[in-house]
């Protein structure tokens, strides 16, 4: 049964603390967005019949926006 990602849990930060990042950091809301956007993709491949490949391949999207995050708010 597909499940929306966690990015929050992943990076070990509390929603409001994100929140209040994103408002000051354009960059940071611009990739959050892609990363929402690739989630929903990957749930829909994941609850419809896309072969598994097409749904490797959101996945794979997935983690590299997650990683420039990652990236973006190291200090």
């Amino acid at each position: 049964m597909p499940t929306k990602h966690d990015l929050l849990a992943d990076l070990n930060i509390k929603k409001d603390e994100f929140d209040a990042k994103k408002k000051t950091d354009s960059r940071l809301s611009e990739l959050h967005d892609k990363y929402n956007a690739i989630d929903a993709e990957v749930l829909k491949a994941e609850s419809s019949s896309a072969s598994d490949d097409q749904v490797t391949l959101l996945r794979k999207k997935r983690l590299l926006i997650k990683d420039e995050i990652v990236s973006h708010l190291k200090p």
